[in-house]
Formats: structure tokens, sequence, C-alpha cells
């Protein structure tokens, strides 16, 4: 942890001998009335998955509409600005049936044989602002490598706790955070996902438009140590051509309690990404590659949030971070506002994993993705969105009991964000 703050440190005065401070966002405050914004994001969420090889339910179907509600205050003026933000979530069921639930979107009653017909969490955060900098207390959506609620279904994760983010250097971010909880995606507790405490410090400094470089750090008690490095660069080629490269690390140190075993487990896990795009259409190919781990798991996450995992191969259904795991991806996009439909674009990627380390011999799993979304561009309905996610998964008998059996993967999403403020 110590190296971890120091390398922070040492980012926060190299940019400073070579960024001049940001005019501070506080000055400039509208006030607490006159900043507010009040959200209504609506998502309908069909989703079925069909477990080929799974005698005991091979089949999984669920249909619900979800109101992700948001409201967040402008800061009061003066040196101080204050505020308050406020969560409401609400998720209904539209069907689903005894024998069909079980995709994660809703509560399960009666063991799980049944569903609920809707779910709710509420929940506000008090922020302050000096100069350039945030302390935000309370309920929150949290976008951190080492700390990230995930929003993969009807309705997202919350956590609670405090996240300080402060830009008060061009291109520099620090953000430093203690959350003790974290909610489950189809769960209404606050606390469904048990979380005890973590904490976690770090930041992103961007050296220029095309380069910037993340390190953070994380403590999940009695559970793991995370550390995490990014490097990013984009490279303009003329003629609407560019060339980018994404790179990204774990370290992850488990305590042997958490894993299970006698001793302590690490694992390391990395990718790095390159995408050519030229006019509409972008092409990218992708290595990841995971070392160490237990029991056929590599690299762990979910008690630190649903989404963190920022790698390059964690794609709709497998993150392909296997214990020892070594994957490729190979991916293709096209938007086709080049060919006069503005808001259409698909998507397919086909990435492979091998070498996975499992109690019972070496694994395999294999996944192909291919999605199509449009976004209305004008009129009453103007950014609403469709979007069409199927994918397709394998795994061979030695990596199925750890990552699951084949399957197919659907899921219809409709989202409408609502703006009344």
């Amino acid at each position: 942890m110590k190296l971890m703050k120091w390398s922070v440190i040492a980012m926060a005065v190299a940019a400073g001998t070579s960024q001049m401070a940001l005019a501070s966002s506080q000055s400039e405050s509208e006030g607490f009335v006159e900043g507010s914004s009040l959200t209504i994001f609506n998502r309908n969420l069909y989703m079925n998955r069909d477990f080929r090889d799974d005698a005991a339910q091979s089949y999984r179907e669920e249909w619900g509409h979800g109101f992700i509600g948001t409201f967040e205050s402008g800061f009061t003026q003066g040196t101080i600005g204050v505020g308050v933000d406020a969560i409401g979530l609400l998720g209904v069921k539209l069907d689903t049936g005894r024998g069909r639930q079980g995709n994660g979107i809703f509560p399960a009653v009666q063991g799980d044989d049944h569903v609920a017909d809707d779910y709710s969490q509420a929940g506000a955060a008090i922020k302050f602002r000096v100069s350039n900098t945030v302390l935000k207390y309370g309920t929150q959506f949290v976008a951190l490598p080492v700390f990230s609620t995930d929003d993969s279904r009807l309705l997202p994760e919350t956590a609670e706790g405090g996240l300080i983010t402060s830009s008060e250097i061009d291109g520099l971010e620090l953000n430093a955070g203690r959350f003790t909880a974290l909610s489950a995606q189809r769960e209404s507790s606050h606390d469904a996902l048990g979380l005890d405490e973590i904490i976690f410090v770090g930041g992103t400094y961007a050296f220029s438009d095309n380069l910037s470089t993340s390190l953070y750090y994380s403590d999940l008690k009695d559970a793991f140590e995370k550390y995490y490095g990014n490097v990013n660069y984009n490279m303009d080629l003329g003629g609407e051509q560019s060339l980018a490269f994404d790179f990204n690390i774990y370290q992850s140190e488990y305590e042997s309690e958490y894993v299970n075993t006698a001793d302590d487990e690490d694992n390391t896990i990395w990718s790095l990404a390159g995408t050519y795009a030229f006019d509409a259409h972008k092409f990218t190919v992708a290595y990841q590659q995971s070392h160490g781990g237990v029991d056929g798991q590599g690299y762990i996450y979910s008690d630190d949030g649903g989404g963190t995992v920022w790698l390059a191969n964690s794609v709709q259904y497998s993150d392909f971070n296997g214990e020892d795991e070594k994957s490729w991806q190979a991916r293709y996009d096209i938007n086709m506002a080049s060919y006069g439909v503005p808001g259409l674009s698909f998507m397919t990627r086909y990435v492979s994993g091998y070498d996975i380390s499992t109690p019972t011999g070496t694994g395999e799993e294999r996944e192909w993705d291919v999605e199509a979304k449009y976004v209305v561009q004008e009129g009453a309905a103007k950014d609403l969105s469709l979007r069409l996610r199927h994918a397709k998964y394998w795994s061979d008998s030695d990596y199925a009991p750890v990552n699951g059996t084949d399957l197919t993967d659907l899921r219809l999403i409709v989202e409408y964000p609502l703006s009344i403020l």
C-alpha cells in the first residue's frame, strides 16, 4: 500500500511541474437548485439462456422493466459547496415462471421456485466540493477499475460509503474511497453481497490527448489486495484512420481463508488490445493471460463489485479469467452512419481461451458474440435505443464445473432516458 501511495504522489508532483492548476469548479457553482437534474432511465430487458448440457434446468427466460431514477443537486455557492444526490430503483417482472427463472434478474422467493413480482431500492448521498475536489458519502454508483458497481442486468448494483474525487491539476484525477455495503443487481437489500469493508486509492493521468495511464490499489478486508495498472495510447493516422492500444493488468494477493487453501494464492492477469479504425470500420485483436489462482479460478472479483474486471476479454458471458488461462480475441465493428443510417451499428467478436489449470486437467473455452444496436437520432423518441445481443459459449468437460456448461445467451434491451429537470 505504501508503494501505491508514493506512486500516486509522485505522479501528482510530476504533473504539477508541467501543468497549470485548473480553474475552480466550485467558484463557478450555479447553486443547489439551479444546478439540479432529475432523470429516469427506463430499461426493458428480455433475457434467455439455453444451457444445452444442464439436465437440471436447461432453459431460463425472464422479462422485466426497470426504472433507474437519479437526482443530482447542484452545489451551494461559497468556498465549500454542499449538495445531495438520490437514487431510486424499481424493477417490475413482466414474464417468467416456475422452472424458467434463474438469469439473475429478479429476487428469488420460496427458495428458487418463484421470483418476486417487483423489487426496489432507494438511497441518498451528501456531497461537498472545495475547488475541484468532491467528497461524496452515502449510496452511489462507482466506476473504478478496483471497485465498480455492475449494471449488466435490469437494475445496477449500488454501494454505500465515501468517495473522494480530485481534479486539481490539469489531466490528473485522483480517487480514494472506503465502502462498507454493496447491493446485488437482483436484490432490494443494501448489502445483499455482504461487503465488510473495502478501501482503495489511485488515479489517472493524461500526458496528452493521445496517452493516458492509471494506477490503483485496493484492499478488500479478509479477502484480497489488488493492484491495477493501465496504459492507453491513440494514434491518428490521417485520412479517417487511427490506431489504438489498451493495456490492463491486475495483481491480486488472496488470503488463504478466502480461497480455502493452506497457503495464500496470487493471481496476475493482463490484456493488450489493438484497434485499427478507418471510416466506419474497426478491427480489434486482443491477447489476455492469467497466471496463478486456485481450483480453476484465476482472477476473482464480484465481492469488490460485479463490474471490477476491466480486461479486454471480459465479454458477454465469460471473462476468460481462469487459472493460468491464455486467450485471444478478434473483433469487428461497423457504424452504419457512413452508409446513410445514423444510429445503427453492428459488432461481432470471437474469443478463445486455453491452457486453463483445473482440478481435473487442462480446460478450454470459447465464445462468439454478435450485437446490433440502433439509437433514435431525432424526434419525440430521440435517444431511445434498441439492442440485440447474442452469445454462444462452449467449454470442455474439465472447465465446465468452474465456468458453467455450453450455452446460448440472448438479450433484447430497450432503453430510454427521460430528463425531468
